[in-house]
């Protein structure tokens, strides 16, 4: 029996759709899990999917190259899926203008405080150069971290995982920190957490309200741009400062 399971993966393994359609399923039942359970934010659905993925990856014993080969497809949508937050973040012009001073300053506050304090603290517990330059853009969306890392000297696969890990941990965490904080506004919430926790945070923030979501993606979008214009500037100084 095990011979013949372990027969019909391989056979199944040469298509690049296993891939994508493992990457699906593993998703559609994350977002059950999550629906099941009231939305609660350790069951998101991200964190879901990627447990269930590598377990059927390390059980099968598939290389990440394999499996990739039909998950390429989804990696492509990121980008016109990135590029299509724009419509709901058009729809919230009216207050994005009246908050253009506050979320400037926010935006240039977060980002350098999300990527020097990864580095100093990295430094202090004595992580090498180019464990470093892998955490300094470990709250950019995944594509602009890895060019951000590899121009740095740091290791993109390494900054991958890191940035995925910041996402799941500030979409599970950011309700309570709001709440603590008691921020009940959805705009600061939504920025807050696209800011800190890219893709995945404003994913999360979408569930929340249309608004939050929208000032999410523009937080998203900004941090990147910032990021990656100014990392390759500020964190030579800040490593010679180090001694790392």
């Amino acid at each position: 029996m095990n011979d013949s399971v372990a027969a019909i993966w391989v056979y199944l393994a040469e298509s690049p759709l296993l891939g994508l359609t493992l990457t699906l399923v593993c998703y559609q039942l994350a977002c059950t899990v999550h629906a099941r359970l009231g939305g609660h934010p350790a069951a998101n659905p991200v964190l879901l999917s990627v447990a269930m993925l590598a377990a059927i990856l390390l059980a099968t014993d598939t290389p990440y190259p394999v499996y990739f080969e039909g998950a390429q497809f989804v990696h492509f949508l990121l980008g016109p899926a990135t590029v299509a937050l724009a419509i709901p973040l058009y729809a919230q012009f009216g207050r994005l203008r009246a908050l253009a001073g506050p979320l400037l300053l926010a935006l240039v506050a977060g980002s350098l405080a999300a990527a020097l304090s990864a580095v100093v603290l990295g430094a202090l517990l004595g992580g090498d150069h180019e464990l470093l330059m892998s955490l300094a853009p470990k709250s950019v969306t995944t594509p602009i971290a890895m060019g951000v890392a590899e121009k740095l000297g740091g290791l993109p696969s390494l900054t991958a995982v890191l940035v995925i890990a910041t996402g799941i941990l500030g979409a599970v965490g950011a309700r309570y920190v709001f709440r603590c904080l008691r921020i009940e506004d959805d705009a600061i919430r939504g920025f807050a957490i696209g800011l800190a926790a890219h893709g995945i945070g404003t994913a999360r923030a979408f569930q929340v309200s249309e608004q939050a979501g929208a000032f999410a993606a523009l937080a998203m979008g900004l941090n990147g741009l910032f990021t990656a214009v100014a990392l390759p500037l500020l964190l030579p100084w800040l490593v010679r400062l180090l001694g790392a």
